[in-house]
């Protein structure tokens, strides 16, 4: 049994003057108390009441080389010792840039930022300004970030649970406080629907500036696009006079060097990257053609940031980047199959507990569900899967020293081995047990 007593009690200290007690919302929901940190190193945390877990939460993404890695580590303190930041520009902007564009296929450009959400800020901007029009398509169950102008309603744990109507209509924000005007240029439709997607797009092209999608629906299911639909998404989009942009906040580096859109071989105008760049630095990026690009060259589009491309977070960039990069690419054959041997032994250990459910996998990623469904294929089916149960067996697992997200979502890194998967099957073995 894991010991959270000094946990709780940091919880109620940091209520105090803290926020809802975190610095992320998102956070608040892990059971039986939000887990304080003491150290990490590899694929393993320690937390401040000395209980050690087999990290598959991996900082909600970021982690793709693991804790503390030590190349990482020290390319970061020796990009600090020569300043922080500068306000300035320096080579690490060029080297960064220049390699970015080298391995994702859609990138003419970048343009550097600090998170997700100021990524896909920027790329609807880009958007506008090229098309001079306003409309935005986006979809269910996909996450692009919490600005005011993108975040609708996200059945999850720790977010809103409103409905948000499946024929765009009526939209309903992502949290109180959000402008009443904010959502007025979305168009929000059921995502791997062709026949949807192709009617609205050809009915309203004249007001749509850009479609915006996950290339796989990380955050819902891990539900992958079905056969043809980015294609057709590429298609309409090109003949329309339509941007597109593919959202890899979640699957760029992570589904293979080149993205999502690499692994796919899809060209979207815009992409916009973050989390497993910077192996756990802030850092973010939109990637595109020239033609959209250049609106940053000319200054008809503002792109600022005091942060933008500061020192640590390009050192860090770079040396994830190029760690990704060794052998080929050899760690993505690597974390996909030990991720293809989990998710399996897991299926087999639901079977094994009589627990009906389901593990998308795709990559060094997967979603698992508890859910009465042979597939889940889509986000329809995605909202009926039993949250409380899989929260209540996530909470399980932290006393068995397994780290995982309360949602469903599991990361893997490049330090996670054989060892520590065998380890894992063990506690889900149990906890499966201890669920029923």
């Amino acid at each position: 049994m894991i010991k959270t007593d000094i946990t709780k009690s940091k919880f109620e200290q940091a209520k105090a003057h803290l926020a809802g007690g975190v610095a992320s919302s998102l956070r608040a929901s892990m059971k039986p108390a939000p887990l304080y940190a003491e150290s990490a190193k590899g694929a393993r945390l320690r937390d401040v009441d000395g209980n050690e877990y087999i990290d598959y939460l991996l900082a909600y993404g970021p982690l793709i080389l693991g804790h503390a890695h030590d190349g990482l580590t020290e390319s970061i303190v020796k990009a600090m010792r020569q300043g922080y930041t500068y306000g300035l520009q320096h080579d690490g902007e060029i080297e960064l840039a220049d390699l970015l564009t080298e391995i994702l296929p859609c990138a003419d450009k970048v343009a550097l930022s600090g998170s997700g959400t100021e990524a896909v800020m920027l790329a609807l901007r880009l958007s506008r300004a090229h098309t001079g029009k306003r409309k935005v398509v986006r979809f269910h169950g996909h996450y692009h970030g919490w600005s005011d102008s993108i975040f609708t309603s996200f059945p999850s744990a720790g977010l809103a649970q409103n409905d948000a109507g499946s024929d765009g209509a009526s939209i309903v924000p992502g949290t109180a406080g959000q402008s009443e005007n904010s959502l007025e240029d979305i168009i929000l439709l059921p995502w791997n629907d062709p026949k949807v997607l192709e009617e609205t797009l050809r009915a309203h092209a004249a007001d749509i500036a850009a479609v915006i999608s996950e290339p796989v629906m990380c955050n819902s299911g891990c539900i992958q696009p079905k056969e043809g639909y980015l294609e057709l998404m590429r298609q309409l989009t090109t003949e329309l006079g339509i941007v597109l942009i593919l959202d890899e906040v979640i699957t760029g580096f992570r589904l293979s060097l080149g993205g999502a859109h690499g692994r796919f071989g899809i060209k979207p105008d815009l992409v916009t990257i973050g989390k497993a760049m910077g192996g756990g630095i802030a850092i973010s990026a939109v990637a595109g053609n020239a033609e959209l690009m250049k609106l940053i060259d000319d200054s008809t589009v503002s792109h600022l940031g005091t942060l933008n491309g500061n020192c640590v977070s390009t050192a860090a960039a770079l040396a994830t980047l190029r760690e990704l990069a060794k052998d080929n690419g050899s760690v993505y054959e690597k974390m996909e199959q030990l991720f293809i041997t989990l998710a399996s032994g897991i299926r087999e250990l639901m079977k094994k507990h009589n627990l009906p459910g389901v593990v998308n996998q795709i990559g060094p990623v997967f979603h698992m569900m508890f859910i009465d469904a042979e597939e889940v294929t889509d986000f329809e089916t995605f909202n009926k899967k039993d949250g409380a149960k899989y929260a209540k067996f996530a909470e399980i697992m932290l006393d068995e020293g397994i780290l995982i997200r309360p949602n469903g979502l599991w990361y893997i890194s490049t330090v996670h081995g054989q060892d520590e998967i065998d380890q894992t099957l063990q506690a889900i073995d149990r906890s499966l047990a201890r669920l029923n």
